[in-house]
């Protein structure tokens, strides 16, 4: 196995204050819940009740969107605000949620734009309406052609030109990337900053995230056929986990190294099934996009001036690390 060392490339943005964590989270696809103020831990704001809605393109089942709701409950809870959530993976759906925020008339709109033109319009509707909206996690490069106030994220292409020196430095040649859903911004500014900071060979593997044994037999059958593929690079937790048993089915050589945590995969670090993974902070994402509604709604604040987003990653963990995060992966925050 290669041995792990840090990269000196990366930066990371330091942010300080204590994060709650409240509530669970569950459901996706389009289906709304509300969720915060039932569980209002000490020094809840006494400012006048805020309806904010979460939108997001989370695909059923993707346990990474947990993290980010969490964060949103917990903002939500200290904040006196009533959290309205909702996901669809189909953009014009979820343009179709932000709309059903707007019509319900609601304080604050935080929304994904993995899919930035899909957003263009109803964000602008918004805007009209005097409702102030925020991007996170999806959509770096656009929240501001977009008129969105505020982004919380990380920026995707400097954490895979960062995830590719790692590489490097590790003695990886020949990596492939598996991208979960054509066409996400995020996701694929990942694989292209990895094969610009990568000195070796590097390849896209497109797979439908939402069907894991599908993913499984397109990963192995890759691997069979590519006998000099050492390096496979998953965007999120749950691909890498099945990547792990794809590598020993398919009899192959390979390691594997992914983006964003979940509590299983804090395990895999730990055992050395998987040798680090890039953290983005879900969490506080969720936690600073409605946090941030707040703050610009009862105080007129807006972070990064309306010029520069706020970002929440990336930080590698490793064995070396990760025992650190793992009590709070345990609690379901990171």
């Amino acid at each position: 196995m290669r041995r792990h060392h840090r990269s000196a490339a990366l930066t990371t943005a330091v942010l300080a204050g204590a994060l709650l964590a409240v509530g669970c989270s569950s459901g996706s696809g389009g289906k709304q819940s509300e969720t915060g103020g039932a569980d209002a831990a000490a020094g809840k704001a006494t400012t006048p009740r805020m309806t904010v809605a979460l939108v997001t393109h989370a695909a059923p089942g993707d346990t990474f969107w947990d993290l980010i709701r969490k964060g949103a409950q917990a903002a939500a809870a200290k904040d006196n605000i009533k959290l309205v959530y909702s996901s669809d993976p189909v953009a014009g759906n979820q343009a179709n949620l932000v709309q059903n925020a707007i019509d319900q008339k609601v304080d604050g709109i935080a929304l994904t734009a993995a899919k930035p033109d899909a957003m263009k319009a109803v964000v602008a509707k918004a805007k009209a309406a005097g409702i102030p909206v925020v991007g996170f996690n999806s959509g770096l490069d656009n929240w501001q052609e977009l008129g969105m106030l505020e982004y919380f994220g990380q920026d995707e292409n400097i954490a895979g030109q960062a995830f590719g020196e790692r590489l490097n430095q590790q003695g990886a040649k020949h990596a492939v990337c598996v991208i979960q859903e054509q066409g996400q911004v995020a996701l694929e500014a990942r694989c292209a900053g990895l094969k610009k900071g990568f000195k070796g060979t590097t390849e896209n593997l497109y797979v439908n995230g939402t069907d894991m044994p599908s993913v499984k037999s397109t990963l192995i059958a890759k691997l069979q056929k590519e006998s000099t593929i050492d390096q496979v690079v998953t965007l999120g937790a749950p691909i890498a986990m099945t990547a792990v048993q794809s590598v020993k089915d398919a009899g192959s050589k390979a390691e594997v190294a992914t983006f964003d945590l979940n509590k299983d995969l804090v395990g895999a670090i730990q055992s050395g099934d998987i040798q680090f993974a890039v953290d983005q902070q879900p969490y506080l994402q969720g936690y600073l996009a409605v946090d941030a509604l707040w703050l610009y709604r009862t105080n007129g604040n807006f972070s990064g001036g309306g010029t520069a987003p706020v970002l929440t990653g990336p930080a590698f963990v490793t064995k070396d690390n990760v025992d650190s995060v793992a009590e709070f992966a345990e609690k379901g925050t990171r």
